[in-house]
């Protein structure tokens, strides 16, 4: 599994931003009746992230209509090591 982070932008209109954050509470899936936003502080957006195989599987979570502008980012931790190991090819 690869974790993603979900971003489902939306309109900053009160009403669209009121209808969006209905039917994402409405669809009984953990991932976006768990979902955080932005809308309080004008970045009318919710996150969640999901554990999941692909992007499109990620993707999918998300209702049709709001999958056409959903950015789906493939999320890494990296470790002091790795880092170290890859700065070393840049050194002279």
């Amino acid at each position: 599994m690869s974790k993603y982070l979900i971003e489902i932008p939306h309109s900053s209109h009160k009403l669209e931003c009121l209808r969006t954050a209905r039917i994402l509470l409405s669809t009984g899936s953990h991932f976006l009746t768990n979902a955080e936003w932005g809308c309080h502080d004008g970045e009318h957006k919710a996150w969640f992230i999901a554990d999941v195989a692909t992007k499109e599987e990620a993707l999918m979570i998300v209702p049709p209509y709001y999958r056409h502008n959903t950015k789906v980012t493939l999320l890494t931790r990296f470790t002091l090591k790795e880092v170290e190991d890859e700065l070393k090819q840049f050194t002279v």
